[in-house]
């Protein structure tokens, strides 16, 4: 179907280590050599460097890691790691973070893990989930937070604002299945453009939480991409998305049009597609 990514999420699985997701790559580009991996988080990179003599739990034992974060993000990149996305960010303010993903990194961890990949070469994504339990000002303080980080480090491709999917999720319970109206989506990627000028160019309006017909506005409103179609999508469809996971590339196209915009195709890092 001419695919030229494959992103790969999961789980912090206890049997899993860094030799385990270096295999994973190793297989897939044996397979298809062409093709970008753009694949685990943060906290997955986290997670792939505690010691197997500590087991599961974090911060036992020693609390020492097995090996060291630059060299597990090299053996990586050796493996076909090309790019990795900068979810698990959620808000990094930590005073959030406690009360929606207490088991997540910690903001200073997630900060870590992203400058790490960018000083060694590994572009990410940064993304922002919202429309909890955060204020507007803590929304405000993680995009200067990602600006501040690209200042240094020029390592992000490009910012995503992710409208939280109150369903089927204990925080959406609890919050009463609220969802974000549609100017306060569109105020996000407005605002974001607004302050990550001259520092991050692109800002993706994510169809698949949005819907087709808001993602085309946000484009009017800060967002100059739509991410990509896709071939299988679980975690925003299991918390109450709808708006499926493939669009053709001829959908694509008549909605960048209908807003006379002209539509480009990208690759993963935003290179020029013949």
């Amino acid at each position: 179907m001419g695919a030229s990514e494959v992103c790969i999420q999961g789980g912090l699985l206890r049997d899993m280590y860094l030799e385990d997701y270096c295999g994973m790559l190793e297989q897939i580009k044996a397979e298809f050599p062409g093709i970008h991996i753009h694949a685990f988080s943060p906290m997955e990179v986290w997670h792939m460097l505690r010691p197997r003599r500590n087991s599961w739990e974090r911060g036992s034992g020693t609390g020492q890691n097995s090996i060291g974060l630059e060299e597990a993000l090299r053996e990586l990149r050796r493996s076909g790691l090309d790019s990795m996305p900068g979810t698990a960010a959620e808000i990094l303010v930590d005073r959030i973070r406690r009360e929606i993903c207490p088991e997540k990194l910690s903001t200073s961890e997630w900060v870590h893990v992203v400058r790490a990949a960018h000083r060694i070469g590994i572009p990410t994504t940064a993304t922002m989930m919202y429309g909890h339990v955060e204020s507007i000002e803590d929304r405000i303080d993680h995009i200067l937070l990602i600006r501040e980080i690209q200042e240094d480090t020029h390592g992000f491709t490009e910012f995503v604002p992710l409208p939280f999917m109150p369903y089927n999720n204990e925080l959406g319970k609890k919050l009463g299945y609220r969802k974000n109206s549609d100017l306060d989506n569109l105020k996000v990627h407005a605002i974001a453009r607004i302050l990550l000028y001259k520092h991050i160019d692109n800002i993706q309006a994510s169809w698949v939480k949005l819907g087709k017909k808001l993602a085309q506005t946000a484009l009017c409103c800060g967002a100059n991409d739509l991410g990509g179609t896709l071939m299988e999508e679980r975690i925003s469809k299991s918390a109450g998305a709808t708006s499926g996971e493939y669009m053709s590339p001829s959908e694509f196209e008549a909605l960048i049009r209908g807003i006379g915009r002209i539509p480009k195709v990208r690759n993963t890092l935003y290179g020029d597609v013949p």
